[in-house]
């Protein structure tokens, strides 16, 4: 009843461009691809993008890639350019941030003290670093690396003999080790886990990975819990839990990210580490949605409570918005991907592995190129393909499809994927979509 009471209240503001605009919060890949969305849909009334950053919108994987290369431009690339927003007719205030959600009012307030009305308000606000919050972690020579200014200043860091601590061996950190390497500078990863990415993958990519590493001169210290940043002026020294001291000249923390959800959560909005969203991606309230890393969702796959921290999602969940707005149908859910650069050799996943699920190693790692297929009660549920993608389309299509494997014919890295599956008369999930690249 409440989508249906939604879509006709949509619906009659569609073609009206007087009423008040849809306020989108974040000029992220999600709430830039809101904006661009909405205009793709043939929607008419006003947007308003609203940016506490004052750049162009740019593009963020870069900052841990190729912005830190020696000699790369300065300069992310940017979403969309500045002539899109004025010939899409869509507004942007940049540098100041929304401060509170007027929900009865339907209003938002901004630091600089303007208030602005919203038709519907779509709070794409996106993520920020963990801090670390041991002694001396605001030393100078302390980073974290979530925004453009702060690759830059890791960038201006990163010179050939310098000492480089990496607190977290997940992909931020491993991307930023494998530049800093490149630099010629001496890099140490202190990991509280006994292998890298143990959160997103399995041991036998994380073994390839930490191999990888190391042969371009990277230290691993699996195990260590950081207690403390020693040092005068600046960091100089990072010290474990078991009295390990690391002598440092930069010290970057890539301990993962939080939710930038205390906007919602002052608002009233129900939130659990990450705005709570439907299918639609409505919030709690039926004129706010929320979209791209700062929601949490129920997986259409398994049913499982999640919060996708990947530009595909950012984008799939935009367009659901887009298209809910309008009154349109959404195309259907998609599997999500991920992908990290280091040293050259992409990782690349599609699903979302659980510790539990089968592993199947198609290839030998040790030639630089194979996959790892992981299954759960004898489906295909998620895929990693390192230096190669002869298995990742295929594999999005069988994951979508929810496909039953066999585990024998799937270790032959000579049987096509689609050569091992099963026969099956119920498949899991055959209403989902493979990705789009």
């Amino acid at each position: 009843m409440r989508e249906q009471t939604a879509i006709q209240d949509h619906m009659a503001h569609f073609a009206s461009a007087a009423t008040a605009p849809v306020v989108i919060v974040g000029a992220g890949h999600s709430g830039v691809a809101v904006a661009a969305g909405l205009r793709a849909r043939g929607w008419k009334g006003g947007i308003l993008l609203l940016d506490a950053e004052k750049e162009t919108p740019y593009e963020r994987p870069p900052l841990s890639k190729e912005l830190l290369k020696a000699g790369a431009p300065d300069e992310s690339a940017v979403l969309r350019k500045e002539k899109f927003y004025q010939d899409k007719r869509i507004q942007r205030v940049a540098g100041a941030a929304v401060e509170s959600v007027d929900r009865q009012g339907r209003t938002v307030l901004l630091s600089d003290g303007s208030r602005h009305a919203y038709h519907r308000l779509v709070l794409a606000t996106g993520s920020r670093a963990r801090p670390l919050t041991v002694p001396g972690a605001r030393l100078p020579g302390v980073q974290a690396l979530r925004t453009r200014d702060d690759a830059l200043e890791l960038k201006r860091l990163l010179v050939a003999g310098t000492r480089v601590a990496i607190i977290g061996a997940g992909y931020i950190g491993l991307e930023v080790a494998a530049a800093a390497a490149a630099k010629g500078c001496n890099v140490t990863v202190l990991e509280f886990q006994d292998r890298v990415m143990s959160r997103v993958t399995s041991v036998p990519v994380s073994r390839h990975f930490e191999k990888l590493h190391e042969r371009h001169g990277v230290r691993f210290v699996f195990g260590a819990a950081v207690t403390e940043i020693e040092g005068g002026q600046r960091a100089e020294r990072v010290v474990t839990a078991d009295g390990a001291v690391f002598h440092a000249d930069v010290v970057l923390a890539g301990i993962g990210v939080i939710p930038n959800q205390e906007l919602a959560a002052e608002a009233g909005l129900e939130c659990r580490d990450g705005i709570l969203v439907d299918e639609d991606c409505l919030t709690s309230d039926a004129a706010i949605y929320a979209t791209g890393d700062v929601t949490r969702f129920t997986s259409p796959i398994d049913g499982a409570s999640q919060r996708l921290e990947c530009i595909q999602n950012a984008q799939a969940q935009a367009d659901r918005v887009a298209a809910h707005i309008t009154g349109q149908p959404a195309a259907a859910p998609e599997i999500p991907w991920f992908w990290t650069v280091q040293h050259g050799v992409r990782l690349q996943t599609a699903g979302v592995r659980r510790p539990e699920d089968d592993v199947i190693v198609r290839g030998d790692p040790a030639g630089g190129s194979f996959s790892v297929i992981y299954a759960r009660d004898g489906r295909l549920a998620a895929v990693d393909t390192v230096a190669g993608l002869a298995d990742f389309r295929p594999a999005r299509k069988l994951i979508a499809q929810g496909a039953l494997i066999d585990p024998g014919l799937a270790a032959d890295p000579g049987v096509p994927l689609a050569d091992t599956i099963l026969d099956d008369p119920a498949p899991a999930h055959a209403d989902l979509a493979p990705a789009r690249i």
